[in-house]
């Protein structure tokens, strides 16, 4: 039998865990927005025209921060057509995913929406087509105390106006050539710095997110993000970076590793940050926001991103498996890892478009990633740990040997430890043992997510394929656990 151990000790702190690395991302994309949260037509619609369904099931998923509108769709997306009356919003070609948008649905909705659910909103700009100007107006309109004709048009419409938009990105993946406006990092630079400043003089408040790289393929990457926070200066809080993980080889083995990837780029862009802020002679120093992450591989092409004028199309409706669930367990226990700086993550997306959740018709569907990320609910309050890791290894064709059990531990203020570990073996088990420093560690509750076959869904057919299930732990000073191949589990023990 495989060993592994955890060494941790209580003192030995990586950083307290940010609620908002458990964000999500709702982008007007494919089926997201319509027939996602938003579908007055189903039975499941409730006085606002947003499905109760789709709500309750995001709601187990304890969503904190949620991204909005876009994703690539901002980049071409002006905010005046989203709000007042909505018999009065005008239809407007979509030119990011090649659809139409009715703006039936936008920032009043959205905010209404962010209140009724508790998630915190976290506005995208339009920095492609539209203009500081513009970007500063939509802060007015939103956060602004003034009295305004922008605030003015905020209280003649549907909004209550009381949930304010704490956080902004400045534009999105303004790096990558296929972005409606991209341009260089020098230009967005300049751009990007005088809608931070003019948003600041609106509400002083606000933290501002600097697009950084889209993709760490990029030719750009690194040199982007450095010449784009130089050029933001002390604007900037965060600095976004974005990763989608994929298992075009088919290899389950090597998917399994590719967690390894979000760490390595976890330590490139806190590098740049780290630099630019010593280069500043500033000790205020930006954080990495994680605002774009997810498996995604199946849909990703041209047939499957582009939508020919339908509406609502069904665009990148990826279905998942449990070797899917498990990378994605392995993205949150990195951000975890590195709570020290990376403080905003949000999986894109929540509902239908990259999403946990699949609506068809009237009916939903919870999806293997689904399972994983629940698994981290009631688990996430207190201080990530570091962890020391003794034990055996498995190959990766990209990174070397690499642990065979990838974890994190969280250390909550009422001495509860949390634990998450995937085993990234395809055929052999392991006992995980966790040693906490001077703690005598008593078992309170342990899930596992495994299925003998890693390419399991959940489907229509058979939606309960991939459940995570009760597992088993002992107790005493080194607790051990037996994890079969290819899964995940998260277990919480008292300490005393």
């Amino acid at each position: 039998m495989n060993k592994a151990t955890f060494n941790l000790h209580p003192r030995h702190h990586a950083g307290p865990v940010d609620p908002r690395i458990f964000g999500g991302f709702l982008e007007h994309m494919g089926r997201a927005v319509y027939e996602g949260v938003y579908d007055p037509s189903s039975v499941h619609a409730d006085e606002y025209g947003c499905r109760s369904d789709v709500l309750a099931a995001l709601a187990e998923l304890d969503f904190t921060v949620m991204r909005y509108p876009g994703g690539n769709f901002v980049s071409n997306y002006h905010w005046r057509d989203g709000v007042g009356p909505v018999d009065t919003r005008p239809t407007r070609r979509e030119l990011a995913w090649g659809t139409i948008e009715p703006n039936t649905f936008g920032t009043n909705e959205f905010l209404d929406l962010c209140q009724r659910t508790g998630w915190s909103p976290m506005f995208a700009v339009n920095l492609g087509t539209g203009s500081p100007e513009e970007a500063a107006d939509w802060v007015e309109y939103t956060n602004g105390s003034l009295v305004t004709d922008i605030t003015g048009e905020r209280e003649s419409g549907s909004t209550s106006g009381t949930t304010k938009v704490p956080l902004w990105c400045l534009g999105n993946e303004m790096d990558g050539p296929w972005q409606i406006g991209h341009m260089p990092a020098s230009e967005y630079g300049t751009k990007a710095r005088q809608a931070a400043h003019m948003m600041k003089l609106v509400d002083p408040s606000i933290e501002l997110v600097v697009s950084g790289t889209s993709l760490p393929d990029n030719p750009t990457y690194l040199d982007w993000d450095r010449e784009a926070l130089e050029a933001v200066g002390g604007f900037a809080d965060y600095l976004s970076t974005h990763r989608y993980l994929d298992n075009w080889s088919n290899d389950t083995a090597a998917f399994l590793t590719s967690g390894v990837a979000v760490d390595r780029q976890i330590a490139e862009i806190d590098a740049v940050c780290r630099y630019v802020a010593a280069r500043r002679r500033s000790s205020r120093r930006p954080y990495i926001a994680f605002d774009e992450w997810n498996v995604w591989y199946r849909t990703r092409n041209r047939s499957g991103m582009w939508a020919d004028g339908t509406f609502p199309a069904h665009l990148v409706e990826e279905v998942y498996d449990l070797q899917d669930a498990l990378v994605c367990a392995q993205f949150l226990m990195s951000f975890i890892r590195n709570a020290d700086v990376v403080k905003i993550a949000n999986i894109a997306q929540i509902v239908n478009v990259i999403a946990p959740v699949l609506t068809s018709g009237d009916n939903l569907l919870r999806q293997s990633i689904f399972e994983a990320l629940s698994m981290f609910v009631g688990r996430r309050n207190g201080t990530s740990l570091y962890m020391g890791y003794d034990g055996s290894l498995v190959p990766s064709p990209d990174f070397g040997d690499v642990a065979m059990v990838d974890g994190a531990a969280i250390l909550s203020d009422d001495h509860e430890l949390h634990i998450y570990a995937v085993n990234r073996s395809v055929d052999e088990s392991v006992d995980l043992q966790v040693n906490l420093s001077g703690g005598h560690l008593e078992t309170l509750s342990v899930e596992l997510l495994h299925h003998s076959d890693p390419t399991t869904q959940n489907t229509w057919d058979n939606p309960d394929a991939v459940r995570r299930v009760s597992g088993e732990m002992s107790n005493g000073p080194q607790p051990v656990v037996t994890l079969p191949p290819h899964s995940f589990l998260a277990a919480t023990l008292s300490v005393s």
